[in-house]
């Protein structure tokens, strides 16, 4: 069951979500009317122009017509960026979407004033309004969490975390960095789990990395696919996290 609890001190410090979809050639046609659509909350847009670079050899004119524009060199990529006052920020390209958020504290908790699926929901309805989308290559949403340390004992770590990190071979006191990556299908889901331990200036840092991500949906079907999304990764969440961690995050301070 997915967490119902609203924090004031949520260790989630980035929530990503994005549609990838088929190159749509008049997105730079329909951008105008999207923004009309969405301006009302955001207000501020901007226009990034973003270069790619080839590695490797250059081809030769022989080889030229051979090369995408993808690959071609110094080509040049249009990311149409629209923010909320409080910061959140939608990119859209010719071929995806993604809205990233540092400030929401729940994804569709009732109790909750800004909820992420609301921002979510908003988006998709004026964007496949306005593009008549019906199908997308990938959906995914993405959650960066960033956990207390209190102590680089292995015995008081595993108070905290159902860690995957080999504490037995490396133990915390000995450590400066260590990393577990895991990648998995859950249904007809996918699901790629990063816990990673690093040192900055003598302070330690946890960091839980969750991506779920489909492939190959409707688009009417965006929103209820990412809310199996949501669900996946909360339930991957509690199973990372022990009680300690629980109450770090019921207390509006940083301390315990």
């Amino acid at each position: 069951m997915a967490i119902n609890e609203i924090f004031p001190n949520p260790t989630v410090k980035q929530v990503i979500f994005q549609i990838r979809f088929p190159c749509l050639f008049s997105i730079e046609s329909l951008i105008g009317t999207y923004q009309t659509r969405i301006m009302e909350r955001f207000p501020k847009s901007e226009l990034l122009l973003s270069r790619h670079f080839l590695l490797g050899p250059v081809p030769d004119s022989g080889q030229r017509k051979e090369v995408s524009e993808e690959q071609d060199i110094g080509a040049i990529k249009k990311i149409w960026k629209f923010t909320t006052e409080s910061g959140v920020i939608l990119n859209v390209q010719v071929d995806s979407l993604d809205i990233s958020s540092t400030v929401h504290k729940t994804y569709k908790n009732p109790r909750g004033k800004e909820r992420f699926r609301d921002i979510i929901e908003f988006v998709l309805h004026h964007f496949f309004d306005v593009t008549q989308i019906p199908k997308v290559n990938r959906i995914g949403l993405r959650y960066i969490d960033e956990c207390p340390v209190k102590s680089k004992r292995n015995v008081i770590f595993r108070n905290y975390y159902n860690t995957t990190l080999p504490l037995e071979r490396f133990p915390l006191t000995d450590a400066l960095e260590m990393a577990f990556t895991a990648r998995a299908k859950r249904g007809k889901y996918f699901l790629t789990f990063r816990e990673a331990l690093s040192e900055t200036s003598g302070k330690s840092n946890l960091i839980l990395d969750f991506d779920g991500y489909a492939e190959n949906m409707k688009a009417s079907d965006c929103l209820a696919v990412t809310d199996s999304l949501h669900d996946l990764i909360s339930q991957e969440y509690e199973a990372s996290i022990k009680q300690p961690v629980y109450r770090y995050m019921r207390k509006k301070g940083k301390s315990e």
